[in-house]
C-alpha cells in the first residue's frame, strides 16, 4: 500500500467514524425532555416539523414541492427515514405537494385529514400514494388528541373541524389545532379564515391562549382577526410565506394587527427556517 493510499484509508476511516458518532450523538438527545418545532423555509406554503421528547415526529403540511426534503434533511437525524404521521391542514397544493416526495423517501405510519374535498391533480396524486403506501387515514375532529408522547404528555389538540366539512372551501375547512407540552403551547391554523377564527372565539376563546401563534393563510388579511390575536395573546407570531410571492403575503393589515398587540413577528421569507424548543415550561428560539 502506497503512502497516499494509507493517507486516504485513514482519512475515510476517520470520516466514517465521525459520521457514525454524530448519528449516535443525535439519537442520544431523544428522550431529553425537549420538544422541537421547526417552521420550514419552503417558499410560499406551509410545512412544520415537530419532534416530541420521545423522538416521535410529525409533519404538519408538506409545502409546495420537493424543497421540503432539503429542509427535513437539516432538522432530522442523518439516517432517520421514518415519520410517525403527516397532517394535512388544507388540501391545496402549497400544503400537500411536498407529501408526495416525503412518502417516497420516508416510511410514514398514518395521515390526518380535515375532510375537505379537492379535485386537483396534486391532491389525487397524494391520495394515490397514501393508498399505495397503505397509510392509515384519520379524520380530524374537535376534541381529538393526537398523542405524540404519552409519558411527557405532548399532544396535538384538535379545535376544528367540529363537523363534516366536505362542502366547505378548503381554507374554511382547515384543521386548527393546539400543540401542547406542559405549560407551553402553539396554535396552528392552516389557512383558516377570520370566519372560522370568530367561530372559535364564540365557542371558547380561553382555549386559544398560546405562547406562539402560527398565523393563518401565510399572513393574508383574510385571517388573523384582532379579537383572535387578543385571545391567543402570543409571545411570537410565525408567518410562513415565500419571498416576493404573487399574493403579497404577508398583508399590511395582518402586520398592523400583530403590531397593535405588540407581538414580535418571525417570517420564513425574511428569517428562513424558524425553530423553537420547549422543556414544558418555556419556549426558546434556537435559530
Amino acid at each position: 500500500m502506497t503512502i497516499w493510499r494509507k493517507v486516504a484509508f485513514i482519512f475515510f476511516g476517520f470520516l466514517s467514524l465521525s459520521t457514525i458518532s454524530l448519528f449516535f450523538f443525535a439519537r442520544s438527545l431523544t428522550g431529553s425532555g425537549v420538544l422541537t418545532i421547526s417552521f420550514l423555509n419552503i417558499g410560499q406554503g406551509d410545512a412544520i416539523y415537530i419532534e416530541a421528547p420521545n423522538g416521535k415526529q410529525i409533519i404538519v403540511d408538506g409545502g409546495p414541492g420537493p424543497v421540503v426534503l432539503s429542509e427535513l434533511g437539516k432538522v432530522m437525524p442523518l439516517f432517520d427515514r421514518t415519520i410517525d404521521a403527516i397532517i394535512v391542514t388544507n388540501p391545496d397544493k402549497d400544503h400537500i405537494a411536498g407529501f408526495i416526495d416525503i412518502m417516497k423517501r420516508y416510511k410514514v405510519d398514518y395521515i390526518v385529514l380535515p375532510g375537505t374535498v379537492s379535485t386537483t391533480i396534486t391532491y389525487n396524486s397524494v391520495e394515490s400514494f397514501v393508498k399505495e403506501k397503505g397509510l392509515e387515514k384519520i379524520l380530524a375532529r374537535r376534541g381529538m388528541d393526537i398523542v405524540l408522547d404519552k409519558e411527557n404528555e405532548v399532544y396535538l389538540h384538535i379545535l376544528f373541524p367540529d363537523r363534516d366539512v366536505s362542502n366547505f372551501t378548503t381554507n374554511d375547512g382547515s384543521i386548527v389545532a393546539k400543540l401542547i407540552y406542559g405549560k407551553t403551547s402553539i396554535l396552528l391554523e392552516g389557512d383558516a379564515s377570520q370566519k372560522i377564527e370568530n367561530y372559535l372565539l364564540a365557542f371558547d376563546k380561553t382555549e386559544l391562549d398560546s405562547d406562539i401563534l402560527k398565523t393563518g393563510h401565510h399572513g393574508s388579511r383574510t385571517s388573523t382577526a384582532q379579537a383572535y390575536v387578543e385571545a391567543a395573546s402570543p409571545d411570537y407570531a410565525i408567518i410562513s410565506s415565500g419571498i416576493d410571492n404573487k399574493y403579497g403575503h404577508p398583508h399590511k393589515e395582518t402586520l398592523e394587527t400583530l403590531a397593535k398587540f405588540n407581538v414580535p413577528v418571525l417570517r420564513t421569507d425574511t428569517d428562513g427556517r424558524i425553530t423553537f424548543v420547549s422543556d414544558g415550561n418555556n419556549f426558546i428560539r434556537t435559530e
